[in-house]
């Protein structure tokens, strides 16, 4: 449906000014996708370790990515807590390495 403009008439599209969607070149999460997140995290962390990180069934009880992909995709809280534990990852993997 096409949004309401500030006067009254119809607009189809983004804004002329705003940037394409597809660049987000500081996002480290863009292009990721869950199921590669969650495959990262089982492998850096374990399940056990995931379960008592992020207390959530779908890591503590018969976890598969499969049964946590489900979840994590039907409840946003549970998939920024994830996704933020990615990115924690990401950066604990990066003071290992040190400078370069």
């Amino acid at each position: 449906m096409p949004e309401a403009t500030d006067q009254g008439r119809r607009h189809n599209g983004p804004m002329p000014d705003s940037p394409p969607r597809s660049e987000q070149p500081h996002n480290p999460l863009h292009g990721v996708t869950l199921e590669a997140i969650v495959r990262a995290l089982h492998a850096y962390y374990g399940w056990e370790d995931l379960a008592q990180r992020i207390p959530i069934r779908c890591f503590a009880h018969e976890p598969s990515v499969n049964s946590s992909l489900k979840f994590l995709r039907k409840t946003p809280w549970a998939r920024d807590k994830v996704e933020g534990l990615y990115l924690f990852m990401l950066r604990e993997i990066r003071r290992a390495q040190g400078p370069i």
